[in-house]
Order: C-alpha cells, then structure tokens, then sequence
C-alpha cells in the first residue's frame, strides 16, 4: 500500500480542516514546499496536494505551489481541488502533477470528466469519491447529493475509472480511525485502485487499510499533530 502524506493549501499555506470546514483553518507552515521537502527527506515518495481556495471558488487557483514542489522534490503528486475542466486538468499537469483528481466534476459534467479520461487516460485521472453518510458530496463538500458512493464508483469503473480517492467527511480530520466498513464495500463490489483518505490515526489504522487492500492511504492531520512520525512513516514506503 502506498504512503501518501497530504498538503492543503489555502492562501498558499499549509493548513488542515476538520471535515472540510473552512471556519476549522489551522495553519501548519507557510511554506508548503518546506513539508514537502520533509516528507522527501523521510524517504516517502507520494503527495496529495489540495487546492482548497480552488475547490471553494470552483476554479484551480494554486497551480503555482504544485509547480514549486514539482520542480524542487522528486515526490510523485497527485493534484486535486477546483478541477472543473479538461483545461483544469491541463494546467495541472503541465504544472507538474503526475495524476489530477475530479470529483464534484464527476458528479455534475460527466461528459467533461469522461473527456479527461479519454485526453489523459484513466492511469492519470482519478475520480473524487468522497460521501457523507455514503452519499456522494460535491462542491468542496458543501453539497450532498443523492447518490451512493458505492454505485457511484461501480458506475465510473464501467467507463474506465482505475483509480478512486474516497474520504469519508465524518472521518476527515477527526483522527478517530478509517472507515473499514465502507471501504471494505468498496473493494468487494469493484475492482477499482482505492485510495483511503480520512479518519487515519495511527499506524494501526494504516494496517487495517492496507489489510483490506486498499492502493493507498492518505494521512493528513496525524503528520501534523505527531500521531504519526515521519520516522514511522518511512518505514513502510
């Protein structure tokens, strides 16, 4: 299972929110390419890197700061946060990512997001599941939908989707453990690559993921409130 440690960025910051409220902003470095940098150090190869200011205004916003740690770190960074267009998607990877994340894209222009993956390929896009109370939420999770999450992923692997980043909001940032039921679901109705993201406090939750056979697992706040070490962490890359 992959080790994928997370930056989100607002106003060009590290920060991390509690189930993606923007009013729970707490700053964790200026500089994101300093974490960055960390975590390259610790021998951890993978980056999740969130435009939160662009998942707010619908538009990618902080293409600058994939850029920089593009170009400074040799960290495979997969991208996310206000992609609303195959021209989103462009500006990322010329910007540097080495996949890009739709979510709310997905659910709302399905045509658009099916073009990203006709024009990128289905190794580089990756579709944005993440649910509340197993409803898919959109809109820099602002909006409940009414759609299953798992149908919703069934639905996209039909159409070539391999890899899948799946949060649930009830467990982002609450460092109170991963959800084993839902994504264990997941991965017994689809074949699709999961990546797990929310709720992880520990490294005994990283081994319940990585048991139930997720791709990958993303760790937020556990870095940054040293639930987890970087020591820990490096480890197991």
């Amino acid at each position: 299972m992959r080790i994928i440690p997370a930056i989100d960025v607002i106003d060009g910051k590290c920060v991390r929110l509690t189930k993606g409220v923007y009013a729970t902003k707490k700053i964790y470095n200026e500089n994101p390419l300093e974490v960055a940098k960390e975590f390259e150090a610790f021998g951890i190869k993978y980056l999740h890197l969130v435009d939160l200011d662009g998942a707010r205004a619908q538009r990618t916003l902080n293409h600058k700061v994939l850029e920089s740690i593009a170009l400074h770190t040799s960290l495979t960074v997969d991208f996310g946060g206000g992609i609303r267009s195959a021209d989103d998607m462009r500006i990322a990877f010329e910007s540097g990512a080495s996949q890009v994340t739709g979510g709310s894209m997905a659910v709302k222009n399905a045509a658009e997001f099916a073009n990203c993956l006709t024009r990128f390929g289905s190794e580089k896009v990756i579709l944005g599941a993440d649910a509340i109370n197993r409803k898919v939420a959109t809109q820099a999770w602002h909006e409940q939908s009414a759609i299953d999450v798992v149908d919703f992923i069934a639905d996209y692997e039909k159409q070539g989707v391999i890899y899948v980043v799946c949060t649930d909001i009830n467990k982002d940032g609450m460092l109170q453990g991963v959800s084993e039921a839902l994504y264990t679901d997941i991965l017994q109705k689809t074949n699709v690559r999961l990546i797990a993201s929310g709720g992880v406090s520990s490294t005994d939750d990283l081994k319940v993921l990585n048991d139930i056979g997720c791709d990958g697992a993303i760790i937020g706040k556990a870095i940054y409130e040293n639930k987890i070490t970087l020591k820990e962490l490096s480890r197991l890359c």
